[in-house]
C-alpha cells in the first residue's frame, strides 16, 4: 500500500534556455537542469520495542523484531554502497523514545552491535508518545544542518490497537519522517487503520521533504524487506508517493495469479 503524501522539497527547477536562432519561428530549444547539492544523511532508526513486536511472522520462530533487525542490516548495507558518507543512529520506542545509540556513525560493526542490542518487553507499553523522538530528531537535524547534512527518523512501528500522539508544532519541519507498520488484520481488539491513519498525520506534521509509509498486515518478511528497500531513495530526490511505482512486478498483470496474501489490509484514504 502506499500514500501519496505531498510536499515541498527544495528541488532543482527546470528552465529553458534558448540556442542560436529563433525560437518564436520554431528553431530548437534545450533544457537545463539548475544543478542541486544532494545532502549526505544522518539516519535515526526508532524501533517500536512493545510487546506487539514480538510477534512470529508467517516464518515459523521468527517475529517482528527478528525480521526489523535483518531488514535494518540490509538498509544500511546498501545505503552505504550508494554513498559511504550516511551515517545511522539508533533509538527505541516503548511509551517514549530513549537513545539505543546516540552517535551517528557510518561504520558497519558499529550498527551490528546496536541491532543486535534491540530487545523488546513482554508487557504492553500502551500508549506510544513521539514527542520525544520529534524533539531528538530536531536537535540531531540542527547538527546535521550545521555540517551541510541533513537528518532522516525512520519509524519502524508494531501496534495493532494503539494509536500513537504527539505534541509538535506544525511549522517546525528540520527532518524528514519515514514510517513502516507492521500489524495485526483488522479485527474486534484492534483498529489498524485508526494507528495507520495517525501515522499519516504525525509524518505529514513534520517532516521538511516528501516522506514515505508502507504497512503491512500479512506477516511476510520479503514484504518487510521489500518495503525497506524502497525507503532507500533520499528524500531530496523523491516524487511523491502515489507516482513511486517501484518494484515492477516481473509479469504481465494480466497473468498474474491471486494472491491473498498481498491483499492489502489497511486502506490509504484519508
Amino acid at each position: 500500500m502506499s500514500s501519496s503524501l505531498p510536499k515541498e522539497g527544495n528541488r532543482g527547477k527546470m528552465k529553458m534556455e534558448g540556442i542560436e536562432g529563433d525560437a518564436s519561428v520554431g528553431e530548437a530549444v534545450r533544457y537545463t537542469l539548475n544543478p542541486t547539492r544532494i545532502n549526505s544523511e544522518d539516519i535515526l532508526f526508532c524501533v517500536d520495542v512493545d510487546a506487539e513486536s514480538l510477534v512470529e511472522m508467517k516464518t515459523a520462530g521468527v517475529t517482528r523484531l527478528d525480521s526489523i533487525k535483518q531488514a535494518i542490516l540490509l538498509f544500511v548495507n546498501s545505503k552505504l554502497s550508494i554513498n559511504p558518507d550516511h551515517r545511522f543512529a539508533f533509538a527505541t520506542l516503548s511509551k517514549s523514545a530513549s537513545w539505543l545509540r546516540k552517535e551517528f556513525s557510518s561504520d558497519v560493526e558499529s550498527t551490528i552491535a546496536a541491532v543486535r542490542a534491540l530487545s523488546a518487553t513482554t508487557v504492553s507499553s500502551g500508549q506510544a508518545d513521539l514527542t520525544n523522538l520529534f524533539r531528538l530528531a530536531a536537535h540531531e537535524a540542527k547538527k546535521s544542518r550545521a555540517q551541510n547534512r541533513i537528518l532522516r527518523v525512520i519509524l519502524i512501528y508494531c501496534r495493532s490497537s494503539i494509536r500513537p500522539q504527539h505534541q509538535w508544532p506544525v511549522n517546525q519541519k528540520l527532518f524528514t519522517l519515514d514510517v513502516m507498520y507492521l500489524h495485526d488484520k483488522p479485527g474486534p481488539d484492534n483498529c489498524p487503520q485508526e494507528v495507520y491513519d495517525a501515522l499519516v498525520d504525525a509524518l505529514e506534521h513534520v517532516s521538511e521533504y516528501e516522506g514515505y509509509i508502507h504497512e503491512s498486515g500479512h506477516g511476510l518478511p520479503r514484504t518487510l524487506f521489500r518495503f525497506m528497500s524502497m525507503l532507500l531513495c533520499h528524500p531530496q530526490q523523491r516524487c511523491p508517493q502515489d507516482d513511486f511505482d517501484i518494484p515492477k512486478p516481473l509479469m504481465k498483470k494480466s497473468a498474474e495469479p491471486a494472491n491473498v496474501e498481498d491483499t492489502v489490509h489497511v486502506s490509504a484514504s484519508r
